[in-house]
């Protein structure tokens, strides 16, 4: 099956009441990890790259181990994203290169570290699904900011999301996604403590979703760093700080009330990094890199197959047959801010 648009798959995740996980990627074995957890769970998939990731692997090198994926797994729908673009230039290379749908964060300047304001998100978001859109790419955009700093990409400060703002900032640019901040945040080190209603609004969701029913909604930060694979770590010799992450059943909250994709990073970052511990430790005279990358691909996959699991999207891979991007970019065309009849508002603006 070939890359396809995020659109199609959200869209159909909204018809089917379920999440997407969206996981990050830098190497070949976490592409591996991914797609055989798709395979085993049957579940389309989001496979993202951060510019960090774009920078480190090259993109070339990315694209083609994606290319890869599309053709040893058939079955599997999978939409290739850029996570957190900067800007239009970024957003560009990465639609002329074959990602089939771009973030583009314009709550941060192109810095990727300095807070902005509405009206420069709505310029320069307008400006990437403009040029998006007539390619058949999906957009994500965000408003609000996240805590934390990954990839060197955040301001390290959280500003949650005015519904209001979201209705205004949906309204005038036409993505297809929107990425809310409701206490989340980059990196391992989310919550000191198990988050309660006062640091996770999941409420905030709910009410941007009532504003806002054809919309998808986007959780980023949301990696639940389960104590388990913190255990692994520091047991063969890590130092990691008591910590946790977004809970399960928060998440699937957040899917109930229109979350369709879920950004998850973290808990594949601790898995495969417990697995390399645990071999070194045990087995020190090991130096071939394929003793220690196979268990780290095989503890990442497991994870994976988890999440796809909880999020609702296993069993869901062969529902629908795959848009091209020629054919989404007449989906495009037919409706206003891209919806063209197909998706969970029928066309209407409002969930069937």
């Amino acid at each position: 099956m070939p890359l396809v648009p995020m659109r199609q798959m959200l869209d159909e995740a909204a018809k089917g009441g379920y999440g997407v996980g969206a996981f990050n990627v830098n190497n070949m074995e976490q592409i591996q990890a991914i797609m055989e957890a798709a395979r085993e769970t049957k579940s389309p998939v989001v496979i993202q790259a951060s510019r960090g990731a774009r920078k480190y692997s090259n993109d070339k090198f990315l694209y083609h181990l994606m290319l890869a994926a599309a053709e040893l797994y058939p079955e599997i729908p999978m939409a290739l994203h850029l996570d957190h673009g900067n800007g239009f230039d970024t957003c560009k290379s990465a639609i002329e290169l074959g990602f089939t749908s771009v973030m583009i964060d314009g709550s941060l300047l192109e810095d990727g570290k300095t807070p902005s304001d509405l009206k420069y998100n709505v310029e320069v978001t307008k400006k990437v699904v403009d040029f998006a859109h007539e390619r058949g790419v999906t957009v994500e955009g965000e408003i609000g900011t996240l805590g934390g700093v990954e990839d060197g990409h955040g301001s390290g400060v959280s500003h949650l999301t005015d519904p209001q703002q979201a209705v205004e900032f949906v309204q005038k640019t036409g993505v297809d996604a929107l990425a809310v901040a409701i206490g989340t945040s980059h990196g391992a080190y989310k919550f000191t403590s198990a988050p309660t209603e006062e640091v996770l609004k999941i409420s905030l969701i709910r009410k941007i979703h009532e504003l806002l029913p054809a919309t998808h909604l986007v959780m980023h930060g949301s990696s639940s760093v389960p104590k388990e694979l913190q255990d692994v770590v520091n047991k063969f010799g890590g130092k990691l700080k008591p910590t946790w992450g977004v809970p399960i059943k928060e998440i699937q909250e957040g899917i109930r009330n229109g979350v369709r994709k879920i950004n998850v990073d973290t808990d594949s970052r601790l898995a495969v990094t417990g697995a390399i511990r645990k071999v070194f430790a045990e087995t020190p005279d090991k130096f071939d890199p394929r003793d220690y990358l196979k268990p780290a691909r095989e503890a990442m996959q497991k994870v994976i197959a988890e999440r796809m699991t909880q999020f609702g999207q296993a069993g869901h891979a062969a529902d629908y047959k795959a848009m091209s991007l020629e054919e989404m970019r007449g989906y495009y065309k037919k409706g206003p801010s891209g919806c063209g009849g197909g998706c969970c508002c029928g066309g209407k603006g409002k969930k069937k």
